[in-house]
């Protein structure tokens, strides 16, 4: 499994927008045969921050994701809510193994 954290900082006017944008996207990732798994997770201390934790079948999963429909009219419907750029961790798991993400 390749898994990415994508670390994202949101205008304090845009949280709720962007949480719905989000969703949706997500929604939308887990309907893609490569990806296993897509969770928008927001701070409980700081509502302004999230993390979009992606879980990808392969390495190349993630590329494919980014061309398609959903993801590119995220990156534009989301782009000017964000305090700061996004940035993302890239992780190899080591546990549980790939029949712990269905």
């Amino acid at each position: 499994m390749f898994i990415v954290h994508v670390f994202v900082h949101v205008k304090s006017d845009k949280v709720e927008e962007f949480k719905s944008a989000s969703m949706e996207n997500a929604r939308n990732s887990l309907q893609e045969p490569g990806v296993a798994r897509f969770d928008v997770i927001q701070q409980q201390d700081d509502p302004r921050r999230f993390v979009l934790v992606e879980v990808y079948r392969t390495a190349d999963d993630p590329a494919r994701h980014k061309e398609t429909p959903h993801y590119q009219e995220w990156r534009e419907t989301v782009e000017n809510m964000m305090a700061e750029p996004r940035r993302a961790i890239k992780y190899q798991n080591v546990f549980p193994g790939e029949g712990g993400w269905g």
